[in-house]
């Protein structure tokens, strides 16, 4: 577990450089395919230094996650055998990959667009995605969606509560993200049933 705390002291380390910016797009662009870190690591202290940004730095995480969602896809759809599983396996995530394949043979859109807010690791849907071959545009909508209401729900918490809410949006990220999964999932059966 020391190599992940390394990793997260690295990341709030780049998150008070002055190319910072430029960091948390490569830290989101390769969370939602291979790195085992979430952006919101660097977000939440760039947000804090900067609150007039919030929107931006929220904006940039978004984006360059859909980036890295479709990379994540493209390793699924084109080399799951060779790159995709391997990745899976060395994260230890073969049991939620299996269950995240039930869901898209269920679900589809909605599974993307709830990891995509979600606390469960975005890359296992990216890769599960493409190694299922969903339609790559719902996958790209689903996407931004879930990944833009994750970042920029972040910033705002963040950019309005300031230093005090850092340590209860680390510390209840995981919660929230169930909450609006629930609730997602209530509209989705409301949606279906009506």
């Amino acid at each position: 577990m020391a190599v992940f705390k390394r990793l997260y002291d690295i990341l709030i380390g780049w998150s008070k450089h002055q190319h910072a910016p430029y960091y948390l797009a490569g830290v989101s662009f390769m969370e939602s395919s291979v790195f085992p870190i979430p952006p919101d690591v660097m977000l939440i202290p760039m947000v804090l230094s900067k609150p007039l940004k919030a929107w931006e730095y929220a904006a940039i995480t978004t984006i360059a996650s859909i980036f890295g969602g479709v990379l994540g896809y493209s390793i699924g759809f084109f080399a799951f055998e060779m790159i995709g599983e391997p990745i899976i396996q060395a994260m230890g995530y073969q049991a939620a990959y299996l269950q995240i394949t039930q869901w898209f043979k269920a679900y589809g859109f909605y599974a993307v667009l709830l990891a995509g807010f979600t606390p469960i690791p975005y890359k296992i849907f990216t890769i599960a995605s493409g190694a299922t071959q969903m339609a790559l545009l719902p996958f790209v909508m689903a996407s931004i969606v879930g990944r833009g209401l994750r970042f920029f729900m972040v910033a705002a918490l963040v950019k309005h509560f300031g230093v005090k809410m850092e340590p209860l949006v680390v510390k209840y990220i995981d919660i929230m993200g169930w909450l609006v999964l629930g609730l997602l999932i209530l509209a989705v059966i409301i949606y279906k049933f009506i």
